[in-house]
């Protein structure tokens, strides 16, 4: 402040915040990594041209005092962000829930994730845009996976290898980018017990005669490459994995986890971003080889259901087919009911449709 001056000079408060952004010696350290994260947000909402840094005061009166109060709130408000940037920006209208990960799914939720209410689309630098994806972990980290325990037939350190086995199946079932490309999932394959008669009837006829009853995406997912290709290289998971004793001393693990599959046009110069929902709740069986005809580090399948949203209604030849804006709105289909694929709080068997009913649901976003 100038020596008996009423008031500070417009280009000593400039100054002053210039050097609060631009890490003068004497600004605040920079906020944690969530800080940047909602700033990241803030800075992209319509109409939000300014970062959490600045402040452009409205018709300042004049007098020593105000400026005085200003230059302290302006100080207290950026020690705050760098502490609690969550607390700070809700007082401002933001929301910085939706930048900040999600803790892993160890139960139910009670009810579907809260909406985006922008209604952002997604952009190829941000294909899970305006989701509730944008908060869940990539690929396998998004999955829980619960403590071993001795169960059944196995010790707690068996059952420990059963389950790191059985999240290597989604991987290598849902998430191996060979596998999303349309090539066959050897390595999942790999993982179910060969002397399953059934399984193995079943998967031959999905890879060389795909129908309805005989679907490779109940376990896989894959896309045509001619058709679509990935926007960038992570698959946004939410989901868990329980364990319980099964028949026979059996370990029966269940998995029950939403993926979503950001992708393009293959074809084009087309930048619009489509989204691919899958959910898939499977059950899978470790064995007492003293009780069952099994091979080491293979399970048996117990049982598989599916749920997609955006990969094609009423086709089966193996593929899941995104739709994009113009064919979404060109169609002239019967709709069924409205689901929101992001709910994921009841089991899919509450999705099961009446006898003979073969509309298509209508998603409520992507």
């Amino acid at each position: 402040m100038s020596k008996g001056g009423s008031s500070v000079p417009d280009e000593e408060w400039e100054r002053f915040l210039r050097e609060a952004g631009a890490g003068s010696p004497d600004a605040p350290e920079e906020p944690s990594a969530r800080a940047r994260m909602v700033t990241r947000r803030l800075q992209e909402e319509p109409g939000r041209q300014e970062g959490w840094r600045t402040y452009t005061p409205a018709e300042r009166p004049r007098g020593r005092g105000w400026y005085a109060f200003g230059l302290a709130a302006v100080v207290v408000l950026l020690i705050a962000v760098a502490v609690a940037p969550g607390r700070v920006l809700g007082l401002f209208g933001g929301d910085p829930a939706d930048a900040t990960p999600l803790a892993a799914e160890s139960e139910r939720p009670d009810g579907p994730p809260a909406r985006d209410a922008s209604d952002r689309q997604p952009t190829l630098d941000e294909p899970f845009r305006g989701s509730p994806a944008a908060r869940w972990s990539d690929g396998i980290a998004g999955v829980h996976l619960p403590e071993a325990r001795a169960t059944g037939w196995m010790s707690e350190a068996e059952v420990g290898r059963a389950l790191d086995r059985t999240r290597e199946f989604l991987v290598a079932s849902s998430l191996d980018p060979a596998v999303l490309r349309g090539e066959r999932p050897e390595k999942a394959m790999a993982l179910i017990n060969p002397h399953q008669s059934d399984v193995r009837t079943y998967l031959e006829k999905a890879f060389s005669s795909p129908d309805r009853d005989n679907d490779p995406l109940l376990l896989f997912s894959r896309f045509r490459p001619a058709e679509v290709r990935p926007v960038g290289d992570v698959v946004k998971t939410r989901g868990r994995v329980t364990f319980r004793e099964g028949k026979k001393g059996a370990v029966e693990v269940s998995t029950d986890v939403t993926y979503v599959y950001p992708v393009r046009r293959a074809s084009g110069d087309d930048d619009e971003v489509a989204r691919t929902i899958v959910r898939r709740e499977t059950v899978v069986s470790w064995d007492d080889p003293d009780k069952i005809v099994t091979e080491p580090g293979t399970f048996s399948v117990v049982s598989y259901k599916l749920d997609t949203t955006n990969g094609g209604c009423g086709t089966y030849d193996g593929f899941l087919h995104p739709a994009f804006l113009a064919e979404r709105t060109g169609a002239d289909t019967d709709r069924g009911r409205a689901v929101d694929p992001y709910d994921r709080s009841g089991p899919i068997e509450q999705r099961k449709r009446e006898p003979g009913d073969e509309r298509c649901d209508t998603a409520t976003r992507s």
